[in-house]
């Protein structure tokens, strides 16, 4: 089965929540290895979604050109 792809607001979500535990110095090396592999899959979620915006936008203004 396909794993839910995040909306934007929800990967940004997590990103804040993986930023509070590094920023807490909570985390054991393991799990900041972890926690690091995650925000790299989050951050190119979101750039992916930017981009796709972006894209639209521009789309979509030059159509009303």
């Amino acid at each position: 089965m396909k794993e839910k792809e995040l909306t934007y607001k929800e990967a940004y979500s997590r990103l804040e929540q993986i930023q509070a535990l590094i920023e807490s110095n909570r985390l054991d090396v393991d799990e900041l290895s972890e926690k690091i592999k995650e925000t790299s899959a989050l951050l190119k979620i979101c750039n992916d979604k930017l981009f796709l915006a972006d894209e639209e936008t521009k789309k979509i203004l030059e159509e009303i050109k």
